[in-house]
């Protein structure tokens, strides 16, 4: 009897070959499996490759709704940046594929879980840990134990009729309904200008000619609406400010990124709806947290980030800082009102229902409760060590 392997599988270059090198080297029945985490792809089209590829059995399983609630949403409240740029698009999804992928090795009786990183990346580290979470099931990952190049990949794809999509060939490229990565080709020299045929969700040349404005409503941190719609929906939600800030040029970030396994990257995403609503989620929490909890909090989700981008989502850790971040979420709710205009985004207008801003304290008008009066005595206060010292290095 033969074993079988139960792998993630997306349709494209690396996936690809590795159910023909799991089939092939390593003598296994393949059980595939993709999770629409909002790729917008044609979801039969993968089914029929992998049966054309003579795997046992293939799932699909629709986790968008999942993925948007467990994971996106976190990392909103989290106001999750890696480095001050990178939504954690990617890594985001990973943790929910491999729980999905160690259901179905269970469900199957699989004797192998596998994937198609490679040894250079981040998802290697995201996909292992997780399944070691999950199932005792050993791990294979062929691009990386057999030290596979993408030149070598080509040619195995090549060799064995795998027709590979053009922009694949070019580039390695991820996306999902967060964001969409791309890497590889001309960009590994960091000088060179990415092509504007790269981008598929973000315009670099024509805009719309008028501005566009987005009014996003949080509660508890979380969006429920953009514009008053979408209130149940939060799929469709991400979904339409992706292609309002798309139209507008929001969301590209191209940067050098620190990987978890010690090498500079350079990084290419399109996150249009990300960089809205993260922005925004930052700018109502302002209004209804106190300075301390502000600065303390960016430090919180400075970890939360590193941590899910280094793949431990299920960190003890981690699920204490969720805490905290749920804790600090109670009055965050209101609007936040975005405009968008060739290539720019401003917030212009915020009100939240728990504000801290109070607009008879900050009016320069008679009706002002503020009484400017005692505000000497605070400073001397404030600064009366600071100019204490400074006399006496004077004196020094």
């Amino acid at each position: 009897m033969v074993d079988k392997a139960v792998v993630a599988f997306s349709g494209g270059l690396d996936t690809t070959v590795v159910v023909k090198y799991l089939q092939e080297e390593y003598n296994l029945d393949v059980v595939t499996v993709t999770v629409d985490v909002g790729q917008n792809e044609d979801y039969k089209k993968i089914e029929s490759k992998a049966r054309n590829l003579n795997v046992k059995n293939h799932y699909n399983l629709d986790c968008k709704v999942e993925f948007v609630k467990d994971f996106v949403f976190p990392s909103i409240k989290a106001n999750s940046l890696y480095q001050k740029k990178y939504c954690l698009a990617t890594a985001l999804t990973r943790p929910l594929i491999a729980k999905k992928l160690a259901q179905i090795a269970k469900k199957e009786n699989a004797d192998f879980i596998a994937h198609g990183c490679s040894g250079k990346g981040n998802d290697q580290v995201r996909f292992d840990i997780t399944l070691q979470s999950e199932s005792d099931l050993p791990i294979i990952a062929p691009i990386r134990d057999l030290n596979l190049n993408r030149e070598k990949e080509l040619q195995f794809a090549k060799k064995h009729g795998i027709k590979i999509e053009k922009l694949a060939k070019r580039f390695s490229i991820d996306q999902n309904l967060w964001g969409r990565s791309i890497e590889g080709g001309m960009l590994e020299d960091p000088y060179n200008e990415p092509e504007d045929d790269l981008f598929l969700w973000t315009s670099t040349k024509y805009f719309p000619d008028e501005a566009t404005y987005l009014e996003i409503e949080f509660k508890e941190g979380i969006p429920i609406s953009a514009n008053n719609e979408f209130r149940e929906d939060p799929v469709q939600l991400i979904k339409y400010i992706n292609e309002k800030a798309g139209s507008h040029g929001i969301g590209i970030i191209d940067h050098i990124e620190d990987r978890i396994i010690g090498i500079k990257s350079r990084e290419i995403y399109e996150n249009p709806a990300a960089t809205c609503l993260i922005d925004a989620h930052l700018d109502i929490e302002k209004m209804a947290q106190t300075n301390h909890e502000v600065r303390f909090k960016a430090m919180i989700d400075d970890e939360w980030t590193r941590l899910v981008y280094s793949g431990l989502w299920d960190e003890p850790l981690k699920k204490n800082l969720d805490m905290f971040i749920n804790s600090t979420q109670r009055n965050v709710t209101g609007f936040v009102k975005i405009k968008m205009y060739k290539g720019n985004l401003r917030i212009v207008g915020r009100k939240c229902k728990n504000s801290l801003y109070n607009k008879n304290m900050i009016t320069y008008g008679n009706d002002s409760d503020f009484d400017q009066r005692v505000s000497s005595g605070f400073i001397k206060l404030w600064g009366m060590q600071s100019t204490e010292a400074n006399k006496l290095q004077k004196n020094v």
